[in-house]
C-alpha cells in the first residue's frame, strides 16, 4: 500500500482520474468542514495542521485507490464499456427529457388535484377541522 508505482498506467486513464479527483473532492470538503465544526475550539495552526494532515491522507488514499490492482481492473473495464454504449444524439437526448419532464410535471398536477379533492371530503366529513 505504500508503494508509489502506477498500475496499467496508460489503461482506464479518465475513470480512474474522474474517480482519484471525486474522493480529493468528498475529502477536502470533510477536512474543511471538520475545521470549522469539530476543531473549531483549537488554536488556528493546529486547526490547519489537522486538516491539512487529513487532506494529505486522503490524498495518497486517493492515489493509491485508483492503483490497486482489482479495483483499477474494474475501472479499466468500465471505461471499456462506457466506450461501446451507444450514447443518444442531441435530438433524441431532448426528446426524452421533455418526456420525462412533462410526465412528470402531469403526475405532480393529478397529485394536487387529489390532494385538494381529498382536504375537502375530510372538511365536509368533520375530520379536518382548518
Amino acid at each position: 500500500m505504500m508503494a508509489v508505482n502506477l498500475y496499467k498506467r496508460n489503461q482506464g486513464k479518465l475513470a480512474r482520474q474522474l474517480t482519484a479527483g471525486a474522493i480529493l473532492v468528498a475529502v477536502v470538503l470533510a477536512a474543511w468542514s471538520m475545521s470549522i465544526t469539530i476543531l473549531a475550539e483549537l488554536p488556528e495552526t493546529a486547526r490547519y495542521a489537522i486538516s491539512g494532515g487529513v487532506a494529505l491522507i486522503g490524498a495518497w488514499f486517493a492515489f493509491r485507490i485508483v492503483n490497486y490492482p482489482v479495483f483499477a481492473d474494474f475501472l479499466i473495464d468500465v471505461e471499456g464499456e462506457m466506450v461501446k454504449v451507444s450514447w443518444p444524439s442531441k435530438d433524441e437526448l431532448i426528446r426524452a427529457t421533455t418526456v420525462v419532464l412533462a410526465t412528470g410535471f402531469l403526475l405532480a398536477m393529478v397529485l394536487f388535484i387529489y390532494d385538494v379533492i381529498w382536504q375537502q371530503v375530510l372538511r365536509w366529513i368533520n375530520v379536518l377541522q382548518f
